[in-house]
């Protein structure tokens, strides 16, 4: 019999066996998470030499979720490729006498960490072979048909004995079924999700199938809602800098989204407060109240939208009670009321609660109606995973959020979707494989767009040219023009672009809308 390695995950500082059958003494590795604070977690992984030679050396390899990582590990020489981690003895500690153990352990980001998966001690996977002694055999090919909210799942028998098989999402039991097919409901439209099976019994699971990939449908409907199906977002300066100054009535019809920053804090939590800026008023050689609120009703009649956007670099505004909720929710419609502004863009770079601010927005919703435009301008480090406030928040809401472009700027060196290496702002790559974080990651196509700026002065990093943009925008909706980094499958209900800004796309003789716009135009 080969070596069996047992892999136990727990949640706590106790760490418990599988009973097994009697059989061979084996050597096995087991993982623990001894903690877990929400933005990380420390695991510990056990090897025992069950045998009765010493062991000449060990080498621990799993792998872990997309979205999570391990930057450090104590008491082993850790390697890593992709999301597969490799842990080996310290030249400290070679052999691993007979009976004996060892142990190390690390760090990881961010919390709430599910688990490890694929683990294999000195190269024998978990159990010693495909399958626990005893369990059923590898589930056959998976087939999966999708409609808008729901994927159905057909497979394969396995051999042996089996009491029924569970299908998997990454380390989640989504289904349990007695037979070879199950129905995943409850999912948003145009979402990809990749699934295994595994047979059970009262001795154990299977090694899981092959895995199968398939996107709900919902896709491309038609109905992009208020704004068009590719879209160019520009946000305009209420305020005098190094860019030109601009009336609203000055911004040309390329943008179809225009976002007016900004809304400012009070004293009051959660409340919300625009003017227009005496300074800028007097940089375009007059601009009163009325003439602003004229051109929001013009900008109207040419087909544009227009929303406040709220916070900015400086912004202090802060939703961190239900108190304050709702007083974001009452403040931002009666300024939407007053100004005629077509909802909110969030642009709290100073911190964010997802929970309540995820209510002052479904208030909002509740106010303004389905029309309501919700946008949302994370930093690149506020999207990198799932467990991110600004993610999160993204995710609560998805069913009324219109799209996140991401500010792909001003953050040097991040990672990608396929966590492999740490991509470098202002490149095709950059822009692809941070994006594609969110398309794995439960937003549709259609919630996704590039935040750039529109030339030098915009940022203080990642200025690109406007054409490598249109490269970026290519290779996520039709896997065509791309870097090194090739997304795993082609988005075409890629929503668009956004630049900061239309004063400095005015700066630069709108060479970010001239070039970005009539490309989106010709998107699938």
């Amino acid at each position: 019999m080969k070596p069996r390695v047992i892999l136990v995950a727990l949640a706590t500082l106790a760490v418990s066996l599988i009973a097994l059958p009697a059989q061979a003494a084996s050597a096995t590795a087991t993982f623990a998470k001894v903690s877990d604070w929400g933005s990380g977690f420390e695991g510990k992984v056990t090897i025992t030499n069950g045998t009765t030679t010493a062991m000449n050396g060990w080498n621990v390899q799993f792998d872990v979720p997309a979205g999570f990582t391990i930057p450090s590990a104590w008491n082993a020489n850790m390697s890593r490729n992709g999301q597969h981690y490799t842990f080996t003895n310290p030249g400290w500690a070679g052999n691993l006498a007979a009976g004996a153990s060892a142990s190390f352990g690390f760090n990881g980001t961010p919390g709430n960490f599910p688990g490890i998966t694929n683990c294999t001690l000195n190269g024998a996977p978990c159990g010693g072979g495909d399958n626990e002694p005893g369990a059923p055999g590898k589930p056959g090919a998976v087939q999966a048909t999708s409609t808008d909210n729901s994927i159905a799942l057909t497979w394969g028998a396995s051999s042996g004995t089996v009491t029924g098989y569970r299908v998997y999402e990454g380390t989640a039991v989504k289904a349990t079924v007695s037979s070879t097919s199950a129905t995943i409901s409850g999912l948003g439209t145009c979402e990809p999700h990749t699934y295994t099976v595994k047979a059970y019994n009262d001795q154990g699971e299977s090694a899981a199938s092959d895995p199968v990939t398939a996107t709900t449908t919902g896709c491309d409907t038609g109905n992009p809602g208020p704004l068009p199906k590719h879209f160019l977002t520009g946000y305009w300066h209420n305020f005098v800098n190094a860019a030109t100054e601009l009336k609203l009535s000055q911004v040309p019809d390329d943008y179809d989204l225009i976002a007016i920053a900004f809304g400012e804090a009070t004293s009051t939590a959660g409340e919300v407060v625009f003017s227009l800026d005496p300074a800028l008023a007097s940089a375009v050689g007059g601009y009163t109240d009325a003439q602003f609120r004229a051109d929001v009703q013009a900008l109207h009649q040419r087909g544009k939208k227009v929303i406040l956007s709220v916070g900015g670099e400086a912004g202090r505004v802060q939703v961190a009670s239900a108190a304050a909720a709702t007083r974001f929710a009452d403040s931002v419609y009666g300024l939407m009321q007053s100004y005629g502004f077509d909802g909110v863009d969030i642009d709290l770079e100073n911190g964010l609660n997802a929970t309540y601010m995820g209510q002052a927005l479904r208030s909002l919703r509740a106010k303004a109606g389905a029309d309501l435009i919700i946008t949302m301008a994370p930093q690149t480090i506020d999207m990198q995973s799932t467990g991110m406030e600004y993610f999160k928040l993204a995710l609560n809401i998805k069913d009324i959020l219109t799209v996140v472009h991401t500010q792909f700027y001003n953050s040097g060196s991040m990672l990608g979707c396929d966590q492999s290496q740490a991509y470098s702002q202002g490149s095709v790559n950059f822009m692809t494989a941070l994006a594609c974080i969110q398309l794995e990651n439960g937003l549709r196509p259609d919630q996704v767009a590039l935040g750039l700026p529109a030339g030098p002065g915009a940022a203080g990093g990642g200025i690109v040219s406007p054409t490598l943009v249109n490269q970026a925008l290519d290779c996520l909706a039709k896997l065509t023009n791309c870097g090194t980094f090739r997304p795993p499958r082609a988005y075409p209900g890629i929503r668009g672009a956004m630049t900061w800004s239309i004063n400095w796309d005015a700066s630069h003789n709108w060479n970010f809308s001239r070039t970005v716009k009539p490309h989106l135009r010709g998107m699938p």
